[in-house]
């Protein structure tokens, strides 16, 4: 499968277009009552019938006399609204018109947003129809910038898919043909290194990472935009499945590692939202793709391997080979010197052990970046939380044969430590950011369905447009 995304966006109709759209009142928690007061007798008995509580999220069908639904009410938040009417959204066929008093636009883009995740249904490898889900389409609100918001829930819609299909069909080689649809597309430069090329042109340690995997490794070098433009470089981890190596994993482990091309994901969102939305920027995305495999080449415990910066690492675990492919990719980055250099990976279970699977950190050189980075992603129901990149932890990654160790003896601080690995690979000066995320969501939550996730993209996408957009 070589077409993204694979999961059709279908949320929105024209209100020209409408048929009998049923009505979606939308009342803040805090008015509800007011509300309710504002209805005739029918209404209210039919909410206090049915103990309609009127809690964010929380909606009703009310029907007609013919007990025909053409009324729907929802209780929303005065913000935070993301995923006021993901719940709704799927429920019921027919087209829906949202009445409200006056909300303000970051308000109701957020809403309309949550609409589309919330009908999002990954079944490109169902062989019957899902049964559950309607067509639920909401006519366009004539104040919302709708390319905005069809284009956001788009670039959410390819990051979960392309965590969601499965490895066999998710290789180094099938991002690559993702990368080349996009740049064909929006019009973008496509450089590729493969295999033997990549130690030709130094970049060691995605080779080695890759090199025992009939799906050879490769570096994926997109640009896009006006040289003239600050310069954005985004790089994502791209390990299409990872057994861990000689250091096998665990069944219980690796089961969920197709999802470790994550980061991989989550650049392209940004990219495909950057290049959708003409930022003006001069766009990079570096990814290294490889599959970590065991075979009679696999790279070893005790190896010792170059790097593009010319640094030398000793290799302690085969299964901390995510750093190894960013390190090529960071070292890379830095050749051109761009304004900010932003990396995405699913790095580190101590990432999840601190903060979970829904609050990615965000570790960075440059404490004022991220915290306006917090700061936005909160803003927008995309949170990250700041890490420190505390230097007391960095002689946790020396070596006696070596410039350094892949991975900390120790198990204090794991998410603390490839943080620090990572920013030795970043020229001094250099404005960076990592960001560990898990890219899946493991429970359904309203507008989440378990699999792949977007875990930070959009905040990063907002930060871009606030500071760059003209």
């Amino acid at each position: 499968m070589t077409s993204f995304p694979i999961t059709p966006l279908n949320a929105f109709i024209k209100k020209s277009e409408a048929k009998s759209p049923i009505k979606i009142h939308l009342v803040e928690e805090s008015r509800m009552e007011e509300w309710k007061k504002s209805q005739d007798k029918a209404v209210q008995n039919w909410l206090n019938t049915n103990q309609y509580k009127g809690k964010k999220g929380q909606f009703l069908a009310i029907p007609n006399k013919e007990g025909k639904t053409e009324d729907i009410l929802c209780a929303i938040g005065h913000n935070d609204n993301l995923f006021a009417l993901s719940s709704l959204a799927g429920t019921l066929n027919g087209h829906f018109e949202l009445h409200h008093a006056a909300l303000e636009a970051e308000n109701l883009y957020q809403i309309c947003l949550g609409w589309a995740l919330g009908l999002y249904d990954f079944k490109a490898y169902k062989t019957a129809p899902a049964k559950d889900k309607k067509e639920s389409l909401l006519v366009v609100p004539d104040q919302l910038d709708f390319d905005h918001v069809n284009n956001m829930a788009t670039s959410v819609y390819l990051v979960r898919d392309m965590v969601n299909t499965p490895p066999n069909d998710m290789q180094p080689q099938n991002i690559e043909d993702i990368a080349r649809d996009m740049a064909k597309t929006f019009k973008a430069d496509l450089r590729v290194v493969t295999d033997g090329e990549l130690v030709d042109q130094d970049y060691h340690a995605i080779y080695a990472v890759g090199k025992a995997s009939e799906n050879r490794p490769r570096l994926i070098d997109l640009t896009w935009g006006n040289a003239k433009d600050p310069k954005i470089t985004l790089v994502g981890k791209g390990v299409c499945f990872d057994t861990g190596g000689l250091n096998l994993k665990g069944t219980s482990n690796m089961g969920l590692m197709k999802k470790d091309m994550g980061g991989s994901a989550q650049v392209m969102g940004v990219a495909r939202m950057i290049m959708a939305m003409k930022l003006p920027v001069r766009l990079r995305v570096l990814i290294g793709a490889v599959e970590n495999s065991v075979a009679n080449n696999a790279y070893r415990p005790s190896d010792v391997i170059q790097t593009k910066k010319g640094l030398t690492v000793e290799i302690t675990n085969t299964d901390a080979e995510g750093r190894l492919v960013l390190a090529d990719c960071l070292a890379e980055a830095c050749q051109e010197k761009p304004d900010l250099i932003v990396d995405f990976a699913t790095l580190t279970g101590a990432a999840r052990v601190a903060l979970g699977p829904d609050l990615p950190p965000v570790f960075s050189n440059d404490e004022i970046f991220q915290h306006e980075l917090v700061e936005i992603s909160h803003r927008f129901q995309d949170p990250l939380w700041g890490m420190p990149l505390w230097d007391g932890y960095d002689s946790y990654m020396d070596s006696k044969v070596a410039d350094m160790v892949n991975s900390a003896s120790g198990s204090f601080a794991g998410a603390i430590t490839a943080g620090l690995f990572l920013r030795r690979f970043v020229d001094e000066g250099q404005k960076w950011a990592h960001i560990d995320c898990y890219a899946w969501t493991p429970a359904a939550k309203p507008g989440k369905p378990v699999g792949g996730e977007a875990h930070g993209m959009r905040a990063l996408y907002h930060y871009l447009e606030q500071t760059y957009k003209k």
